[in-house]
């Protein structure tokens, strides 16, 4: 079962964005186990964890949470270009070192506010940027006892302390709604994918015989 994780399972894993992002605090971590995966499936993890991420599948109150930051957002004027990446902040693509330059950087993430800073074959970040926090998603691909999990942490620099306010103020909906149903979503997409596989190698092996 997916579930969080201490900051330090992030922080002591060698990942490239500790050196493009020194100056963001780790918020939240947490892991999304992938039984029966192996060392090159991180993009295929990557495709199931966005592809449950989109409105459609959310749940009603994370629908309703999502709708309401929207309005409030709008009313405010939270998500105005200003207040974005290229205008309030710097993007982080512009810290990344020569090798990483190299990577596509700066699609927009299906379904989210968020774009990309890089990715590797085993772990990316993406990023976005509003009048209240700058935040990066960094998603790593890591081996375990039962094949491998997707870790996802949350990395935030907040606008000062408007930005401090509105990250305390979130936190029980992020934490009791928002990242439970990402984890519900998770885990039926991965034993879905995984029963597809099993069934698909045991056709080959039908064949092959």
């Amino acid at each position: 079962m997916s579930h969080r994780l201490p900051r330090s399972a992030h922080t002591e894993k060698p990942w490239r964005i500790h050196e493009i992002a020194p100056d963001f605090q780790v918020l939240d971590v947490w892991a999304f186990p992938a039984p029966g995966a192996g060392p090159d499936d991180f993009p295929i993890a990557l495709a199931e964890l966005r592809a449950g991420d989109g409105p459609s599948t959310a749940s009603a109150p994370v629908r309703f949470l999502f709708a309401a930051r929207r309005r409030l957002g709008a009313l405010l004027g939270w998500d105005e270009p200003g207040a974005g990446l290229g205008a309030r902040v710097r993007s982080l693509r512009d810290r990344l070192p020569d090798d990483l330059c190299q990577e596509p950087t700066g699609s927009a993430m299906p379904n989210t506010p968020f774009t990309t800073v890089y990715e590797l074959h085993d772990e990316s970040a993406f990023e976005l940027a509003n009048e209240t926090v700058h935040g990066v998603a960094h998603f790593g691909w890591g081996a375990t006892r039962d094949g491998y999990e997707l870790r996802m942490a949350v990395l935030v620099k907040p606008n000062g302390l408007f930005g401090r306010l509105y990250l305390t103020g979130i936190e029980p909906f992020r934490l009791l709604i928002v990242y439970p149903a990402m984890m519900r979503r998770w885990d039926r997409a991965w034993r879905q994918h995984d029963s597809v596989g099993h069934v698909e190698s045991a056709r080959e092996t039908g064949e092959a015989r």
